[in-house]
């Protein structure tokens, strides 16, 4: 995920600072430019004119650009590349935030690896009470079981671990852990979730889904100050990686008030859009007045609701119309009946805001189609479809499903990177016939859908050139599989380029403000190391950001 050090973080806040406005319009010279338009034409472009608002004056040649601000600061490119702000369509930011201040696990290539660093994470940290991290595959592991608390101990015994999935649908707990979670062999398996047991029916460590809410429950809260910092590493990280905005998949009151205060500083470095978590008490109270449709200068939204319909893949809580492949005991796990769910979903939609629905079996995906198809209609007068509502992941989606997404309007939010990442292990869990609606993009582009595009960090790097390495080639960082893993199913660079542009800024609302560099828009852009559209595309991922601009301010410069 190439971590930046706090130091370099406090460093970007500072250069930030408040984002004072410029003091004269600026434009950009001798660039390599790209940008797509909204009839989905690239245009190349070779000088770009903002003005001191962050407003976009006129994209095209020197000769044009200087007509439009004459009397300009000028900003030599030297040929560089310089792209369209990416967005991220699916992110954590706090999350993001917080593994970069915990033990990230995502490298661990052995059970032996992550027990290793967890020992190490533990001596670094004498004082903390809890010790917390993420990252974990056992898949990668090749260890065809879940970890276990026993083995957990012989890492740290004397203190409470709690070490989340690299989806986060399932966690990984000590014993301590366990006891203070109050998990016993009599406690039973919640709704929505799982205890993984051994043969005796104790619980052998690994929570699935709702059963981490045991576990997460007696967590230390998080101080403000704590939040702070989490907040600022994320911003830095995003900044790194030449996003320009991002969809937080999840957020609540605290969070929402601490975006509000960044954005009101002018410390809010990259546009967020925002989507409660849930419906429960937050939503209540964030929703007294209404979505949020922009603030500070488009820097901040909050007019969306995220819901989950199911578990994930990798610890098979997704949710199957048939039983797993390779578990044929398993469905998977719907977390909610139909009357609930659609109860949820109603209640979010009579409030005007857009719902965003997590599903990623085709069992979670039927279900949430079904509600749209049932609800949407009942609000045709009050937005309806035109509020734009999503499903999250859209991951394996019975083919006969798909074409629902277009005829009921509903915008696939997917991450390429999430197909890259589970080739090691999805068609064991669907089999040969399943996996065909599985990671489908180009099935969902040929039928006219418009998909979001995004990473799901920190389950994924947030690094976008990685997801478009992996929309386009198919392949992980080491060209495997050759021929590409299902590379029917792959976009073109123009495609992928407009997945983390035009359409995830449709799919908030915003495609008129972001997305693409044109006349009015902010000018939120990155100036890139390489040509995205010359290059060979297995190296796409290798792409190196070099500066990252947000409303014509720049937020990141590559030292």
């Amino acid at each position: 995920m190439r971590p930046i050090p706090l130091q370099c973080c406090l460093a970007f806040l500072a250069a930030v600072g408040a984002l004072a406005p410029a003091q004269a319009d600026t434009v950009l010279d001798n660039a390599n430019g790209y940008t797509l338009n909204s009839r989905n034409e690239l245009l190349r472009f070779t000088s770009l004119a903002f003005d001191d608002k962050g407003r976009i004056l006129a994209v095209g040649s020197a000769a044009h650009t200087r007509t439009k601000a004459p009397k300009a600061r000028h900003i030599d490119l030297q040929g560089k590349t310089v792209l369209p702000g990416l967005i991220d369509a699916h992110g954590h930011v706090f999350g993001l935030g917080e593994m970069l201040t915990q033990l990230d696990l995502a490298g661990s290539a052995t059970l032996a690896d992550a027990l290793t660093a967890a020992t190490g994470y533990a001596r670094a940290n004498p004082s903390h009470a809890w010790l917390r991290g993420r990252g974990w595959n056992q898949e990668i592991w090749k260890l065809g079981r879940f970890p276990t608390a026993a083995e957990l101990d012989g890492a740290v015994a004397d203190r409470p671990i709690w070490l989340e999935r690299v989806d986060g649908h399932a966690g990984w707990a000590n014993t301590r852990a366990l006891q203070l979670g109050g998990v016993t062999k009599d406690t039973p398996d919640p709704a929505g979730g799982k205890i993984v047991r051994d043969a005796d029916g104790n619980a052998t460590g690994v929570l699935i889904d709702a059963a981490q809410d045991l576990v997460a429950k007696v967590l230390p809260k998080q101080s403000d100050a704590q939040a702070r910092v989490v907040l600022e590493r994320a911003l830095g990280q995003i900044a790194h990686m030449g996003l320009t905005s991002v969809h937080d998949a999840g957020i609540n009151a605290s969070q929402d008030a601490l975006y509000r205060s960044y954005a009101d500083q002018g410390k809010l470095s990259a546009r967020v859009y925002g989507m409660i978590g849930d419906v429960g008490a937050d939503f209540d109270q964030l929703s007294a007045k209404g979505p949020l449709k922009t603030y500070a200068n488009d820097l901040y939204a909050l007019r969306a609701v995220k819901l989950y319909s199911d578990g994930a893949l990798g610890s098979r809580g997704a949710a199957l119309i048939a039983p797993y492949s390779d578990e044929p005991r398993s469905h998977g796990l719907l977390f909610r009946p139909n009357a609930d769910m659609y109860a949820m979903m109603d209640k979010a939609m009579r409030r005007g805001y857009q719902v965003n629905v997590h599903a990623i079996g085709d069992a979670g995906n039927r279900q949430i189609l079904d509600g749209y198809q049932q609800l949407i209609p009942r609000y045709k007068g009050k937005g309806g479809a035109a509020l734009r509502h999503r499903i999250e992941h859209a991951q394996v989606v019975a083919p006969a499903d798909i074409a629902r997404f277009k005829t009921i309007g509903i915008v696939p939010s997917m991450q390429p990177t999430h197909a890259t990442s589970d080739m090691n292990m999805a068609e064991q869990r669907v089999g040969a016939e399943r996996i065909k609606g599985a990671y489908a993009w180009r099935t969902f582009l040929k039928q006219g859908s418009r998909i979001a595009c995004g990473s799901d960090f920190p389950v994924e790097s947030s690094n976008p050139f990685f997801g478009i390495h992996a929309a386009v080639t198919r392949q992980d960082a080491a060209g495997q599989p050759a021929a590409g893993w299902y590379a029917n199913e792959a976009m073109t660079v123009k495609e992928a380029l407009r997945c983390f542009t035009l359409d995830a800024a449709y799919a908030g609302h915003q495609e008129q403000s972001t997305g693409s560099l044109e006349k009015g828009k902010w000018a939120d852009f990155i100036v890139v190391d390489q040509d995205l559209f010359t290059m060979p595309a297995a190296d796409i991922h290798k792409v190196g950001v070099l500066q990252t601009w947000v409303g014509g301010r720049q937020v990141f410069k590559k030292e």
